[in-house]
């Protein structure tokens, strides 16, 4: 009897309207965003900015960016990392045809790189040891590149609006309980969208980078089996510090590998057919 007294008390403490708005938000969300196809893969996403709103932020933040670090100028490594650029950036094509491409080289030991939205990239020397070679650089800025033009920041950005919105409205379905219940009601809530949506939607971006990446550095005459050596060596430069995979905006290395592994059939042909760099 009091079981059931407490799961009415639950049920009457729980309110239908906040839901409803919610849900209906959510539609107006996701319906009036942009939709746009992924060109290599094909799949229709939805993102949550223009791409004007994109570059015109890229560039703020790469400027900024630049304005802290410690720029390189001129030299062989420069020069090393403009010339990938140039043969990644005609692989791409009309993939990237409204970016309005940039590349730097910061003088830091962070083992790092990105491609921010319209084309500003940033290499870190910190991760050319890592690298080692041409190949392995390309497939560092070949990843990077493919967040850019996949849109996978505009599609993250909807993502979480959405999330908060779906939170919001059962904060508000769920305001007359006690600030106990609501605490750990909305504690558990926040961990599974945490770990079931938007950790797994963040690794599926890293995945599909992999494979744009890979792509673009084939057609541009870099072996792509050097991608796979790439992820070993960031595995080896992590020792062990890497989270798992569960709790990781990331696949792991060896998910990594094994991916790449099977997609190789399909990179060797288009390598094969490349025109290699001098």
């Amino acid at each position: 009897m009091q079981l059931r007294n407490q799961r009415g008390n639950v049920r009457r403490r729980f309110k239908l309207l906040p839901i409803v708005i919610a849900l209906a938000v959510l539609a107006f969300q996701f319906f009036s965003s942009e939709k746009l196809v992924n060109p290599i893969t094909g799949e229709a996403h939805r993102v949550g900015m223009s791409e004007e709103q994109e570059a015109a932020l890229g560039l703020q933040s790469y400027e900024q960016i630049l304005s802290q670090e410690k720029v390189i100028s001129s030299g062989p490594e420069l020069e090393t990392i403009r010339g990938i650029a140039r043969r990644l950036t005609a692989a791409v094509g009309d993939d990237g045809a409204d970016f309005q491409w940039d590349v730097s080289l910061i003088d830091s030991p962070q083992v790092n790189a990105f491609c921010l939205p319209g084309g500003k990239i940033a290499v870190y020397t910190g991760i050319l040891p890592v690298a080692q070679t041409e190949a392995g650089l390309a497939a560092v800025m070949g990843h990077e590149m493919a967040h850019a033009i996949a849109r996978h920041g505009s599609q993250r950005i909807l993502r979480q609006q959405m999330t908060q919105t779906a939170m919001m409205g059962v904060q508000g379905s769920i305001s007359d309980m006690s600030y106990e219940q609501q605490r750990t009601l909305m504690g558990l809530l926040g961990a599974g969208a945490q770990y079931g949506v938007i950790l797994p939607f963040s690794r599926d971006h890293e995945t599909e980078a992999d494979k744009m990446g890979t792509l673009y550095m084939a057609r541009a005459g870099y072996d792509p089996r050097e991608a796979t050596g790439l992820w070993k060596r960031m595995g080896g430069a992590s020792e062990g510090r890497a989270p798992s995979e569960f709790a990781s905006t990331h696949p792991s290395n060896e998910t990594r590998i094994r991916q790449l592994e099977a997609w190789m059939p399909e990179f060797m042909e288009v390598y094969e057919k490349a025109d290699k760099p001098r």
